[in-house]
């Protein structure tokens, strides 16, 4: 799982995305063991990280069930089951917020 983690972190850096984290989120929920989240400075930007990771993810055998966020929006969910991918432009993240929401998640250093 680490493993694919990594790769994850690596597609999101390759793209520019900044401030990535990787949260365990296994002892406190039933909704996915990880969470990946990631900030992007444009909807552009954004839409790109997404786009490569849907084309990468895909071609290495990892489903993602499903995609929610329309082009143009400002933020974009990957459900791959036991990971799930959270990007957003920077405001959003700042406004959502899942690091605090999350705050008993542990942080994964990879």
């Amino acid at each position: 799982m680490k493993a694919m983690l990594k790769r994850i972190v690596d597609i999101i850096e390759d793209k520019k995305g900044e401030q990535t984290v990787v949260l365990d989120i296994s002892e406190i929920s039933s909704l996915a063991d990880f969470f990946v989240i990631s900030s992007a400075n444009n909807i552009n930007q954004l839409q790109a990280i997404s786009d490569d990771l849907q084309d990468v993810l895909e071609k290495e055998g990892l489903e993602i069930r499903k995609v929610e966020g329309a082009k143009n929006s400002t933020w974009v969910l990957l459900d791959c089951s036991d990971i799930v991918i959270h990007l957003f432009t920077k405001e959003d993240r700042i406004f959502y917020n899942l690091e605090r929401i999350w705050a008993d998640a542990k942080q994964i250093e990879l």
